[in-house]
């Protein structure tokens, strides 16, 4: 029961992931994420009135909303209303508020009655109802031909500035070109599956998919999402004593939080490839020395040091946090095109929903079969092979607007081009 509370809300998103982008593309961006706001209050209303273990597990499943969204209506909104100079940091941020949450939550539960965390819940649910007072993205009004809604929008949020006018100009320019191409078309049937498979062969729309499902692998084989749900589990197992789980998994996790505000603020000053795979690799090394250093214990060939293995551990969170932790749907957001979005969404969506669940719900069962070393082994080695992927392949998007960042794929770009950009960036 623990492990499906801990994961159904990944699983009940999946029919969410598909509703929602069908929404945003019909009705736009506010009337989805209002609709989650108030679902979202539904859901924690109903875990405040739970008595037993059966109602905590449907008031999660209610949640499953809020999850899809994570993944496609927030990323939307936070891509679309903000500045290419300041995307990144709000990404970041959106990631970072995501783990004051979980600390929030376990430290209320660990000092007062579990019953407390939904009242907290509750009380932050309502700031996101300022979305009545929003603007209509300016990306999606110029999607549907509203330039003038579309004008105003852009200005509301962005200001008049030199960089600003570009962007809108770029955003205005090449949604007229899509949009005369599309009624040039022939719109039957058979059109339309001919488009799809166009669609699901052209380089800019499957080489944004594939390195964006890289960028969510390396954040869930990573394991650190694994050890911040289980984290009183494993070091208790580490220091065999309970009252020192609860005090370490408040300190690990403020620790992982303040890691995060630390990357908030390198990526305002490195570059998204180098802070991610730097982070990446670091994080990586120190899970390897753990996972062996842990496995050396089992053989007795050394004695343990409990301060040596929550040191390893915590570094190890350190490390994963300035990087995969904050920049994770920063490059995934930037990456998706917009004319593919409705299309790149749901699938990637699908995709992290489904794999954060069931590694979440699986984990128990790999510690118990592979011990602590092995299965720190198993992120370890799971966590490289993305990462090389990314090291090979990713571009850099940092300062780049979303039109930008879709001219790296484009079909007449070649593969060997590509690597020569990507190399350069």
């Amino acid at each position: 029961m623990a492990s499906w509370i801990t994961s159904v809300h990944g699983y009940s998103a999946l029919p969410w992931i598909l509703v929602l982008p069908v929404m945003t593309r019909l009705l736009g961006r506010k009337i989805p994420f209002i609709l989650v706001c108030m679902n979202t209050l539904i859901g924690y209303t109903m875990f405040y009135c739970s008595n037993n273990a059966t109602f905590v597990l449907i008031s999660e499943i209610m949640q499953g909303s809020l999850a899809a969204s994570n993944m496609t209506v927030l990323i939307l909104i936070v891509t679309e209303y903000t500045t290419p100079k300041y995307r990144g940091i709000f990404m970041t941020v959106k990631s970072t508020i995501f783990f004051w949450g979980v600390w929030i939550a376990n430290a209320t539960g660990t000092f007062f009655h579990w019953k407390k965390i939904a009242i907290y819940a509750l009380v932050f649910s309502i700031y996101p109802f300022t979305v009545f007072f929003w603007p209509e993205s300016p990306s999606w009004l110029a999607m549907k031909g509203k330039f003038t809604e579309c004008a105003a929008a852009h200005h509301w949020l962005k200001g008049y500035g030199n960089d600003s006018e570009k962007e809108l100009n770029n955003l205005i320019k090449a949604q007229k070109e899509y949009l005369k191409l599309r009624m040039g078309r022939n719109r039957t049937i058979r059109s339309r599956i001919k488009g799809f498979f166009e669609k699901m062969t052209t380089k800019g729309f499957y080489a944004p998919l594939l390195l964006s499902i890289c960028v969510m692998s390396l954040y869930n084989f990573s394991g650190k999402f694994v050890c911040t749900m289980y984290s009183i589990e494993l070091i208790k197992k580490i220091t065999n004593s309970e009252s020192t789980a609860y005090l370490g998994m408040l300190i690990l996790e403020a620790v992982t939080i303040l890691s995060m505000h630390f990357g908030s603020v390198l990526s305002r000053f490195l570059r998204r490839r180098t802070l991610l795979l730097g982070s990446s690799f670091l994080g990586i090394i120190f899970l390897l020395i753990l996972s062996m250093y842990l496995y050396l214990i089992s053989l007795k060939i050394i004695d343990e040091n409990k301060v040596v293995s929550i040191s390893l551990l915590t570094i190890f969170s350190m490390t994963i946090s300035c990087g995969p932790m904050i920049l994770a749907c920063s490059v995934y957001g930037e990456l998706t095109p917009i004319r593919f979005r409705s299309s790149s969404l749901p699938l990637l969506a699908l995709y992290s929903e489904f794999l954060m669940a069931s590694v979440l719900k699986i984990s128990p069962y790999i510690f118990k079969a592979l011990k602590l070393h092995g299965a720190f082994l198993f992120y370890g080695l799971s966590a490289s092979v993305f990462a090389f992927i990314l090291y090979k392949f990713l571009p850099e998007t940092k300062d780049k607007t979303l039109q930008e960042i879709e001219k790296y794929f484009q079909e007449t770009c070649t593969t060997k081009d590509l690597s020569k950009q990507l190399i350069v960036k």
